[in-house]
């Protein structure tokens, strides 16, 4: 849900300075080619990136540990989050996580889900 979006603003993006958006998951490196396929990023400046064993995941403090979604999915994934790095330096955090809706996909219009949405970024850049 929130690709189409990013894709739609990069020209917005590259005005507030933004160079390069990265979207990882935990997966393996083949989903996320036919992810990346199929949300059609080529040329654009989102790069697809997997973390297949959650090292990036777990050294930044974004696991996971809703039983819901590790029941479903299986241990080790990630929340669904924001960083906005300037110069190698966190200027900011967002984080699309409810009591309720700990991977912020519930509601696609809500609250928790906009935490992460591109018009929410952009005003963090």
């Amino acid at each position: 849900m929130q690709i189409p979006g990013y894709l739609a603003a990069q020209d917005a993006l590259k005005k507030k300075g933004v160079e390069q958006v990265y979207v990882y998951c935990v997966n393996d490196g083949a989903v996320m080619e036919a992810w990346a396929k199929d949300q059609g990023i080529a040329g654009s400046m989102i790069q697809f990136l997997a973390d297949p064993t959650s090292a990036f995941t777990s050294a930044i403090g974004m696991a996971m540990s809703h039983p819901g979604p590790a029941g479903l999915l299986g241990p080790g994934r990630c929340k669904r989050f924001v960083l906005v790095v300037e110069d190698g330096v966190v200027k900011a955090v967002t984080v699309s996580e409810g009591e309720d809706d700990p991977a912020g996909d519930n509601d696609a219009e809500g609250p928790v889900t906009a935490l992460t949405l591109v018009d929410h970024v952009l005003t963090l850049c």
